[in-house]
Parts: C-alpha cells; structure tokens; sequence
C-alpha cells in the first residue's frame, strides 16, 4: 500500500442545484467555510489553494483575497470537468514534498441560472487559429455531438447496443432517488419523473444526438463544493476520519489519424495512478466516474481496466453497479451527472462522494467500502480532452 502522505479531511457540497441569487463566488465561500469546519479547521490554516478558475480571469490572486488568507502555494490548473482530480493530485504531491500543509479546492456555478448551453449549444466564434477552432468548430458541431460520435464508433465495433448504455442512467437514478439532495435538485430543474427509472424509459426520451436520448445526458444545474486535503501530521487531530489520497495520474488526449476515438485518455492516467496505489481495479469498491453522458462512463470504465475494451456493454448489465450488488464498484452513488447534478465541471463531486463513501455517511452506503477511484474527464470525449484518475482509501 501507498505511503499516506494526504488525506481528505474536509467535504462540503452545496445543496441547492437551482439558487436563489447566489453568485458563484458565495457558492464557493459558503463551500469553503463548511468543509473547513468539517474538518475542524479554519481559513487561517489553508496554505496552499487550488481552482479551475471558473469565476473569472487572475483566480490565483482573486480566491485568496476573497477568503482572506496568504497561501504559500497556488495551483491554477484548468481542464474542464477533470480539473479537481488534478488538483487532488497535485496537492497530494505538494503536500508529500512539505511544500503545504492544508489545501482547499473549491468550485462555484450557476450555470442553470445563467440558463447556459452546456451541451447543446453551438460553437463559439472562431478566434485565432487553433486545433479545435481551426479544424472543428467552424463547422458547427456542438459538445454533444463529440460523445454521439464515441457512442456510433463503440456500437459499430464493439456491438455494444441502446440498452447497455440505457443501464447506466437506470444505475445513476436508482442512486439519485436514495438521495434527498438529488432528488430535490431533480425537483427543481423541472424533471417529471423523479423516481426510479428503466431502460424504456431511457430509450423513450427524446433522441438528443443519436444515438443519445435526454436521459443520457447530464443535468445542467447549479452547484459547487469543497474539499480540504491535509498533512498526515494535520489530519491527526482533525474533526474527521481521514480519507487517504493513495495514488494519482494524469493524461491528454487529441484526436490523430491513428487514434481510437473509443479509447480515453484514462488508459494513461489509470495506471500509474493503480501502481501507486498498490491497487487494482478489482479492489476498488467504489467507482466514481465522470459521467456527462453515458458513453462517457462506459468508454471510461473499460480505460480504467474495469472491462476490456468493447466489453463495458455487458460489465453494466442488469444493475451489476448498483450499491447493494456485490462483485462489482458502485457506481456513482450520489446520482452522478446524471441525476443529482452537473454545473459545467464535476470533478469536484466525485472527491466529495468517495469521502462520503469512505465515511460511511452516503445515502447509497455500500457496506465495508474501503477503496474508491475517482476518476474525471475534461474537455470532449473523443477529441481533446484530460483525464485524472485519484485512488482513495480509509484506514
């Protein structure tokens, strides 16, 4: 097993996916303060911050001022929806090298508020010439269309069917009803059925980019958290039982005339991540995995060595992730993407559900849960993307 050098000692999600005029920026403080006090600690002993930037330009200079403190070191690492497993990382390894000894990572939006096309809407205005810009996005092709395009290529060579992908939106919703959050937040964003779902419900919403239907693609809500990761020698005496950070690794990936489009680049993140770990992912009991549609769990979860590739179809039949299924990890157990809530960029919910699951404090508790992988993807599956893979363990 992994030296345990960092721990989460902190977690704090927001609970409201639609607000009432709250700004990113108070999302974020409010987050902050809470994970803080979960852990006993205060913004006095924060020396080291990490953001995606997602409130605007300079974030490196604006969140200390905001909070208040003088960190030794900030990480302004920026990928999308994955930024918040690299930050995990990152302070995973600054922390180990004695460079800081309490991290916070935060994230605000308000993305439904903002009425904001996530996945839907067009290409933004070409600026200078760049690979996306130059070669893509000139001719229309909106976010969506990039995992429709994985999806066809995965049922074409894998013979992976409608079904199989209907199940893991059929595994998220069975997660999000035990949730009280997600399903309010279900509530709130106008969802009609806030039940449990099936398959022919999911093959039955309307066709968004075939071959995905609405239930296949994520909320577009509002939300934020934080996370506080610190010191062995800090979380000692924190108000919570550590969650160890035990290994981390971190890829790209663009598109190439000898590229698969089906194959992430969590088959170079995964890895190094498991090796450091001393894992693999037949120990994990907990699987959190971004999931914006769901081709992107399933192609994620074959990367991750879950599956061989082209066999994720069959490895997500007839509930096998659900909480209380053994012989497999559970599956985004607070909801995920799909269910309870996506701002933009979720990376940061699926270190906050893995401590809650290490914890033994989810709704979809799997009983003697010792092992979690979060795992995030940002940018566009099937062309430019980054990937980070976070093993964590309790004692």
């Amino acid at each position: 097993m992994a030296p345990r050098a960092a721990a989460i000692v902190g977690i704090h999600e927001h609970p409201s996916r639609r607000v009432d005029g709250l700004s990113p920026w108070q999302i974020k403080g409010e987050s902050a303060a809470a994970a803080l006090a979960d852990a006993g600690l205060t913004f006095a002993d924060v020396d080291a911050v990490y953001d995606a930037g997602e409130t605007g330009p300079m974030a490196g200079i604006a969140v200390p001022e905001y909070f208040g403190i003088s960190p030794r070191l900030v990480d302004t690492t920026g990928v999308g929806g994955s930024s918040y497993e690299f930050h995990a990382a990152h302070a995973m390894r600054d922390i180990a090298a004695g460079k800081a000894s309490v991290a916070l990572l935060t994230y605000g939006s308000t993305a439904k508020s903002e009425s904001r096309s996530i996945g839907t809407g067009g290409p933004r205005p070409v600026a200078a010439p760049a690979p996306g810009t130059n070669m893509e996005a000139a001719f229309g092709m909106p976010l969506i269309a990039n995992y429709a395009l994985v999806a066809q290529r995965h049922m074409h060579q894998y013979g992976t069917t409608p079904e199989q992908l209907a199940e893991i939106a059929v595994t998220t919703r069975a997660h999000a009803v035990r949730n009280p959050e997600a399903v309010a937040a279900l509530t709130a964003l106008g969802i009609r059925k806030t039940s449990e779902i099936t398959v022919d419900d999911v093959l039955g919403s309307r066709m968004i980019a075939d071959p995905l239907h609405l239930l296949e693609c994520c909320l577009v809500s509002d939300g934020g958290g934080a996370v506080v990761i610190a010191s062995a020698e800090v979380a000692r005496d924190c108000a919570t039982a550590p969650v160890w950070l035990l290994g981390a690794g971190e890829a790209v990936g663009y598109p190439g005339n000898d590229r698969d489009i089906t194959t992430s680049a969590a088959v170079l993140s995964g890895p190094p991540a498991f090796a450091e770990a001393g894992l693999r992912p037949e120990d994990v009991d907990i699987a959190m995995i971004y999931d914006s549609f769901t081709i992107t769990v399933l192609t994620l979860l074959e990367d991750l060595g879950f599956a061989k590739k082209g066999e994720g179809g069959p490895f997500v039949e007839g509930g096998r992730l659900r909480w209380d299924r053994p012989g497999a990890p559970a599956l985004n157990t607070d909801g995920g993407g799909l269910s309870s809530n996506h701002p933009g960029m979720r990376g940061i919910f699926l270190l906050i559900e893995a401590a809650r699951q290490l914890r033994g404090e989810s709704t979809s508790q799997v009983d003697g849960a010792r092992t979690a992988v979060a795992h995030g993807n940002g940018g566009l599956l099937g062309t430019r993307h980054a990937a980070a893979t976070v093993i964590l363990g309790r004692d």
